[in-house]
């Protein structure tokens, strides 16, 4: 995308930004129409996910939740326009934290917080938790994805660290934490560790939602490395456009758990939350689109590859 026509983006979604939010919330109702009904946006992604996750269902409910899902994505994306230059004040009336003076408390104990989080409705509000703390010198920050495209990068970025948030790329997470300790400084990072990882990033295997589910690792391996306490940070929605987020402790230092407990935690705890609210997860993820099966096959063609280019050169 050019920078002109970016510039076009921009000034579009700032002046739409202005609009109250009960006025983006008639638009969201306007355009899950199209979305659900007309371009049929992944559902057979998210169908297939719902079918797998809730057995239980008969297709009528499944639907039913199908379509509550699908408002809801709809609500998060007026949310995130409107949170773009959304003041303190404004933040304050959509977004609440609760058991911040438990993190707090950990933060006088001299530990950093490492908050496992999810892709849960509407996570973008977690880029307010500075404004809820006693402690100002705590650097407070999220891991997140690079977009391919730079203007729209920035341009997240710019959204994601106006209350004094830093989002931190994948790539240089560990990076930038050991720098932090350089600087005599405490963390709370969020991490949103519910996607899929690559298929070289499969180092553990779980049950989540009666499948056997490949799991990220890494954010515990960071948090028993930095001996950081740990929370599940919960978002629950009390009404359209207002959302509690509760921090759950999960342990005081990472380093004292088995190693996996953590990650198998983080799992059981998403579960249950997601199973509270399911129309509030981002189900248009295909969270399950690696087996232990592919897994497997995997190997042995890269096995047999192997085999092969060695015979070769044994030639």
């Amino acid at each position: 995308m050019s920078a002109i026509l970016f510039s076009v983006v921009k000034a579009f979604w700032f002046l739409i930004s202005l609009l109250p939010l009960r006025v983006l919330y008639f638009f969201s109702d306007l355009i899950f129409f199209p979305i659900y009904y007309l371009l049929r946006y992944r559902r057979d992604v998210v169908r297939k996910n719902l079918v797998g996750s809730f057995p239980e269902k008969s297709l009528d409910d499944i639907v039913r939740l199908e379509k509550r899902f699908y408002h809801s994505l709809c609500d998060y994306f007026m949310e995130t326009v409107k949170l773009y230059g959304m003041s303190e004040k404004r933040v304050r009336k959509h977004i609440s934290f609760t058991g911040v003076d438990a993190v707090e408390d950990a933060l006088a104990q001299g530990c950093s917080v490492v908050a496992y989080m999810a892709h849960t409705f509407n996570w973008e509000f977690a880029t307010a938790i500075p404004l809820f703390l006693k402690n100002k010198e705590v650097v407070v920050g999220q891991i997140y994805h690079p977009l391919e495209n730079k203007h729209f990068d920035d341009f997240f970025l710019k959204l994601r660290g106006q209350y004094n948030s830093e989002s931190i790329s994948m790539a240089s997470t560990l990076r930038r934490i050991i720098e932090i300790g350089k600087q005599k400084k405490q963390f709370i990072i969020g991490f949103i560790a519910d996607q899929v990882p690559t298929w070289n990033s499969i180092h553990h295997w779980l049950t989540f939602f009666h499948r056997e589910t490949p799991v990220f690792t890494g954010t515990e391996k960071i948090a028993r490395r930095t001996g950081s306490a740990v929370f599940f940070l919960q978002f629950k929605r009390v009404k359209r456009g207002k959302y509690v987020a509760h921090f759950i402790p999960m342990a005081q230092n990472a380093a004292d758990l088995p190693e996996l407990e953590l990650t198998n935690m983080y799992y059981r705890l998403l579960e249950d939350s997601i199973r509270e609210t399911p129309e509030l997860w981002l189900w248009t993820h295909n969270r399950w689109k690696r087996t232990r099966k592919k897994m497997e096959e995997r190997e042995r063609r890269r096995a047999e590859a192997k085999r092969l280019k060695a015979a070769e050169q044994a030639e």
